[in-house]
């Protein structure tokens, strides 16, 4: 029998999604919205004003990942960088070679433009992960030949946290280049579920390209960056008026490149202290799981292992995922079963399936993840509806059903 529910409140731990505008975004965005509103290419005085605040968030953008401005090309999000990272590289250097490696557990943004490029004549490899979701450097590295002109790994992953090695796995790319005398493979990540977390020096992680948007460290939707070292050949996606040095024509979005700068600003100094206290939040939550709901599996790295501290995913062995997030946002709990860009499909996890678990596991999960709004009194709330939630549905799971009915049977 389900709780009725008291007192009830919105609980958002879907983090890994989206988040909300941070208040200090949307103040550094405002005047861009109603005063500076000029195109950033006029020259009149509110042309210039827009143009300016372009210039200084492209170097403050530059300044946090330890690059140079013009190494910064302004997009319309992270799906958007990923793709002009891949099929830039892959058209303007095929001459070089057609071939080119990724992981199974990448975002959409990645897999689709891969599975396109093999169907346009480019060879794929598919590097498998381990039972935690983690790639290995050696694999990567295995994998290259000759003809390999493209290397993508994402930072962190966004169903299940998995933080990959990409800093050895760029040191050890590095390395075949200097034997090999060669420039290739280049290597890109899609850092989005990083961003707020973990360090981006772009030098440290030895990256030729990287992706990150606005939306998943509270800025604003709809805008994001690729960065692109110098002398890596890209061929242009979008053409026009020629913005960004060519890269991404269309008017900019200045206001909206005003908040994914200010956003990524405060991701990064408060992500340390912020780490730390999320990292506490899911531990609270596992812990909890633990005492109250049985038959349950952790999915993805320990929690003090290589793991986005504020991602938590978790089995719920006998439930269907879908029917348990409409069963908890009765109570106001917002969480996904995965993925939120392919929420409307049936299908399960290609992470947690390509991580080795079970069609039905995979099917039973649910994503927590937590974020600045966030507290334990969120947690307690959640813990009030969660176990019996999982109870009933287990109840009317056609697995328990057949169980009970072969045990009548058998009697």
């Amino acid at each position: 029998m389900l709780p009725k529910v008291k007192n009830k409140r919105d609980i958002y731990l879907d983090h890994a999604a989206t988040t909300y505008v941070d208040a200090q975004v949307f103040k550094a965005m405002k005047p861009y919205c109603e005063k500076y509103f000029g195109n950033p290419s006029a020259i009149y005085h509110i042309g210039r004003e827009s143009n300016g605040a372009l210039n200084d968030a492209r170097r403050e953008v530059a300044r946090l990942i330890h690059a140079l401005p013009d190494n910064i090309i302004f997009t319309g999000g992270g799906t958007e960088s990923d793709n002009l990272a891949i099929y830039g590289v892959a058209r303007a250097n095929e001459k070089n070679g057609k071939h080119i490696i990724t992981t199974t557990i990448e975002h959409h943004a990645v897999l689709y433009p891969f599975e396109d490029l093999e169907k346009q004549g480019f060879e794929v490899t598919y590097l498998p992960v381990d039972e935690f979701g983690l790639v290995k450097a050696k694999d990567v590295i295995k994998a290259i030949r000759p003809d390999t002109i493209l290397v993508s790994v994402m930072y962190a992953n966004n169903e299940m946290g998995a933080v990959e090695p990409i800093a050895e796995i760029g040191k050890e790319l590095l390395k075949y280049r200097k034997e090999k005398n060669t420039v290739f493979p280049y290597f890109h990540s899609d850092a989005c579920q990083a961003a707020g977390y973990l360090d981006m020096d772009v030098e440290k992680l030895h990256l030729d390209l990287m992706t990150v948007n606005g939306s998943k460290m509270y800025g604003p939707k709809g805008v994001g960056f690729l960065y692109a070292r110098r002398g890596v050949k890209i061929k242009p996606l979008i053409l026009g008026g020629g913005q960004e040095r060519n890269m991404r024509s269309g008017t900019e979005n200045v206001a909206g490149i005003v908040g994914l700068a200010k956003a990524f600003q405060l991701a990064q100094e408060k992500r340390e202290k912020e780490s730390k206290r999320v990292g506490e939040l899911s531990k609270y939550l596992w812990l909890m799981i633990q005492e109250k709901i049985t038959r349950i599996k952790l999915n993805g790295p320990e929690l003090d292992g290589d793991r986005l501290p504020n991602n938590l995913n978790v089995t719920f062995m006998d439930v269907e995922g879908e029917a348990l997030l409409l069963y908890l946002d009765e109570y106001g709990i917002m969480c996904s079963t995965g993925s939120a860009c392919t929420s409307t499909s049936l299908e399960p996890s290609h992470v947690l399936r390509a991580m080795g678990l079970p069609y039905e596991y995979a099917h039973g999960s649910l994503r927590f993840t937590f974020g600045h709004c966030n507290s334990k009194a969120d947690i307690d709330y959640l813990m009030k509806y969660l176990p019996d939630v999982v109870e009933t549905l287990r109840e009317m799971s056609p697995v328990r059903m057949c169980e009970s009915a072969h045990a009548k049977f058998k009697k």
